[in-house]
């Protein structure tokens, strides 16, 4: 069984839930091009995510979902929002839902935890996840420290749920190999940065387009945070004061609400530009259509070549 045949949707892609990025018209945009869309709670408080869910329902009538941050300080409100707000699918990062898995449940939802290593993926399959979703550390933002090509395989033996793979995928090639090591479909993130339809500023998007596939760095990596990031001055600075022995208190000065510069000021010396490795494969803006087809056919066309 495919991801889309199982959400009810038509590509086999779920959007990741990109604190700041991923809002509730994003989120529709990509449910209404054949995707999973999702709304990132990350960033929000509870008030904003319940405006963003129905802002969302107001623009599509397919499959969406949210993604909770477990470490948000208000997550438990978070928690039954999404539920009474009747959402079916929610995924969850950085943290154990074990505490919410009753409660959604109980409103028939759909769980599916992003996780970043084996023994992680059994306790979520343990607490009731309906799937995970084996993220590798070629994706942009938060990350672990597992590759997807290693991750993916090592969750789908530890586990009887499905898994869907993230982390360094923008292609069909990379969509056909998640699929050869046992994948129902994909996450993406990096790769919607470079749409139309994606509400980062256009300075953040240029340099997505122009990065190579060495311009990515993880800040945070010493202090036990990483997060992967586009070099700039920012990125740089960080690394090399976090080298030197600086406390986190003084690295946050740092990163202090420089996601929110990226994304909405465009600052791309001092602003936190969240990409993956894959941001080296992306040379245009396209929409967000445009995209999943390209993807779909791509794969299509890999597997034919591999069966002849």
């Amino acid at each position: 069984m495919k991801l889309n045949e199982w959400l009810g949707i038509k590509y086999p892609f779920i959007q990741g839930g990109m604190a700041n990025i991923a809002t509730g018209e994003f989120a529709a945009a990509v449910s209404n091009a054949g995707g999973l869309g999702l709304i990132g709670s990350g960033g929000m408080n509870p008030e904003i995510l319940r405006e963003q869910i129905q802002i969302c329902k107001s623009k599509t009538d397919k499959p969406f979902g949210v993604n909770l941050m477990l470490m948000h300080p208000q997550a438990s409100e978070m928690a039954k929002i999404i539920a009474d707000e009747g959402v079916k699918i929610v995924t969850t990062g950085a943290g154990d839902p074990a505490q919410y898995m009753p409660m959604w449940k109980e409103h028939d939802m759909i769980v599916i935890p992003v996780v970043a290593a084996p023994i992680l993926a059994a306790k979520m399959e343990r607490c009731g996840a309906d799937a995970v979703i084996a993220e590798g550390t070629e994706s942009g933002g938060h990350v672990g420290e597992m590759t997807t090509m290693t991750l993916v395989p090592q969750v789908i033996d530890a586990v009887n749920i499905p898994v869907i793979a993230a982390g360094g995928i923008a292609d069909g090639r990379q969509l056909a190999a998640a699929y050869a090591l046992g994948a129902i479909g994909v996450q993406v993130g990096t790769c919607l940065l470079a749409s139309e339809e994606c509400p980062i500023h256009e300075n953040y998007k240029a340099a997505v387009i122009k990065a190579k596939g060495s311009d990515t760095i993880v800040t945070g990596r010493i202090t036990g945070t990483p997060v992967r990031v586009l070099k700039n001055n920012m990125s740089r600075e960080y690394v090399r004061q976090e080298r030197a022995g600086a406390d986190k208190m003084e690295l946050e000065q740092f990163t202090l609400g420089s996601l929110r510069r990226a994304v909405f000021e465009g600052d791309t010396k001092t602003g936190s530009l969240m990409a993956g490795q894959t941001a080296g494969q992306l040379k245009e803006v396209r929409t967000v259509a445009e995209i999943f087809e390209t993807m779909q056919k791509e794969c299509d066309e890999v597997i034919a070549k591999l069966q002849a």
